[in-house]
């Protein structure tokens, strides 16, 4: 059959979300990273549907030692008899919902005083840029698990924890954005006809730097999830009863040799929850950098 030639004045114009999701579609790992994190979420906010058993439901006669997967319990259950599958299910509900409160938490504050530092410069951008000089300068672990022993552990306080200490980077990034964008001639223009700088920085400048901001808060969702799996496996997360990522690796550690089944599962989901971030990150980042 002979092909139609389209001109390219005659072809369909994309709008900007429509470029920026076709240009995704073309990056294959963000976009298997897409399905795997929705596949993911979507098992774990449809865990009561999926297992027939509560996440601290107890089988009598199965306690005192894990059993082995069986057609009853799929990922067998552990030594207070609870399903495996169960709790891993409902984990991620805590694991998802921290990484991705704390990283709006985290975009917040970042985008504030990146905004601010960037758009009034001088000494207040020498000011704020020296604070977060300096808590880049602290390990940031050392310092969340001092603030988690300090606080009674929960999961709101996990969350203003680990949204708190993880700002930096995206202040930076904001920054650079609002100093480059702050003497463009739309910010003159509009600086011109009266709006007030408050006008000029959230509905003029910050509109324009988005697309650096969405991927900084993507990859802040899966260090926060990342965090949060290590606080739990280090005892100053989430405490049992309630199910998480972290500590149902936590919980495995002196079963690796006899029951390593209770180990393998939380893990695999950390690991492909961050690898699959990460690629999404990437696919975002090129598919909102218009100059490739």
């Amino acid at each position: 059959m002979n092909q139609v030639f389209i001109p390219a004045a005659e072809r369909p114009v994309r709008t900007w979300s429509g470029e920026v999701w076709h240009r995704f579609m073309r990056h294959r790992a963000a976009v298997v990273g897409l399905g795997v994190l929705l596949v993911l979420a979507f098992l774990s906010l449809c865990a009561p549907l999926i297992s027939p058993y509560d996440f601290d439901a107890q089988d009598i006669e199965l306690l005192g030692m894990p059993t082995a997967p069986s057609w009853a319990h799929w990922l067998g259950t552990d030594q207070l008899g609870r399903d495996s599958l169960t709790r891993l299910l409902y984990g991620g509900q805590i694991s998802f919902s921290v990484g991705l409160a704390a990283a709006f938490v985290a975009t917040a504050i970042g985008t504030t005083v990146g905004a601010i530092a960037g758009f009034y410069r001088g000494w207040v951008d020498s000011l704020l840029m020296r604070a977060t000089d300096v808590l880049l300068s602290i390990p940031p672990l050392p310092l969340i698990l001092l603030l988690s022993g300090l606080v009674r552990p929960s999961v709101p306080a996990l969350i203003l924890i680990i949204g708190a200490l993880g700002w930096m980077s995206t202040a930076r990034i904001v920054r650079s954005e609002f100093l480059s964008l702050r003497e463009r001639e739309f910010v003159q223009s509009a600086r011109a006809i009266g709006s007030t700088n408050a006008r000029l920085i959230w509905l003029h400048i910050l509109p324009n730097s988005i697309a650096p901001l969405i991927v900084a808060t993507t990859l802040a969702v899966g260090h926060s999830i990342l965090v949060e799996s290590a606080l739990s496996c280090l005892g100053f997360g989430v405490h049992p009863p309630t199910p998480s990522w972290g500590n149902l690796l936590n919980e495995a550690r002196q079963w690796l040799d006899s029951a390593p089944w209770l180990a393998i599962p939380p893990g695999i989901m950390i690991f492909a929850t961050m690898l699959a971030v990460n690629f999404v990150g990437d696919g975002l980042r090129d598919a909102l950098d218009f100059r490739n």
